[in-house]
């Protein structure tokens, strides 16, 4: 049995995740741009996992090295630009001598959330001063002042939170049967509002609709999903000494069962795949 708090998935352990998201958007307008968006969501990424560390690291419930992964996410249901980060991090980290495996001293409580938040607009603004100044000075001054957020949830085991991530990895940002109505001009998709539960309609020119669903589209050899502290390939050599620290072997990981062949929607036996056809070039 792996030790308690801990949990096995595709070698992450994560008993208690982080839900990054910050304040409704005040980046989003200079983040969506498409010259700097790989920069500035490698920065968004980047200073998410950095203030992480740093208050772990400072805060007297924990005083430990952290390590975490990081998902980017950019779109809200309705398909808007909303760049946000989601981490999932061990409630435990090695301490600051690389001696001991810490837990948080209150274990119904992991790091202060309005930290973390202060944390990230600090380490965002002055790196976006000093490296990306062209834009820096796209965002509006009040969202420096304004309180951003930072959602801190345990999830036990934390099989749940990897299985929400996952399904961002292996889905673009809209499925076509959310389209309702397409007129040829005007475009009309559902979408269930994330507070009320309730499902709603958007009806959108259809060039507008283009333009919220390719804002998603990342850069060629974007990597949405990083791994920092001691789940990086950096942090090898920590990562084996938590693993004699607490005595304990990470068990084989399984492969997937494979899927079956699909069937033949007319005979319903199984098809054989002969081959691929490339892609149609754009009209």
């Amino acid at each position: 049995m792996p030790p308690r708090g801990w949990s096995v998935s595709a070698a992450v352990f994560c008993p208690c995740p982080i839900t990054w998201s910050p304040s409704p958007s005040p980046d989003s307008c200079a983040l969506s741009s498409a010259p700097t968006r790989s920069s500035s969501t490698t920065c968004l990424l980047r200073h998410s996992a950095g203030a992480l560390l740093d208050v772990a690291r400072s805060h007297k419930n924990l005083g430990a090295q952290l390590g975490l992964l990081a998902v980017l996410q950019t779109w809200t249901r309705d398909l808007r630009f909303h760049p946000h980060v989601h981490c999932v991090v061990p409630a435990g980290g090695l301490s600051i001598d690389g001696l001991r495996w810490l837990r948080p001293k209150d274990p119904a409580y992991f790091l202060p959330q309005a930290a973390l938040a202060m944390r990230l607009r600090t380490r965002l603004k002055q790196a976006l001063q000093h490296d990306h100044p062209h834009l820096f000075v796209q965002i509006p001054r009040p969202a420096w002042s304004m309180n951003w957020v930072a959602d801190v949830r345990a999830v036990g085991w934390g099989e749940s939170a990897l299985k929400y991530l996952a399904a961002y990895l292996y889905r673009t940002a809209f499925s076509a049967d959310r389209i309702l109505n397409d007129d040829g001009r005007f475009i009309t998709f559902s979408y269930r509002h994330s507070r009320s539960g309730q499902t709603r309609t958007v009806r959108l020119p259809a060039e507008c609709f283009l333009h919220r669903f390719l804002q998603h589209v990342l850069p060629r050899g974007f990597q949405r999903v990083r791994y920092f502290g001691w789940l990086s390939a950096a942090g090898k050599s920590n990562w084996q000494r938590i693993l004699a620290l607490l005595d304990w072997t990470p068990p084989a990981l399984t492969p997937p069962t494979p899927l079956p062949p699909p069937l033949c929607p007319s005979c319903h036996k199984p098809m054989t795949l002969l081959g691929s056809l490339s892609r149609a070039p754009p009209f």
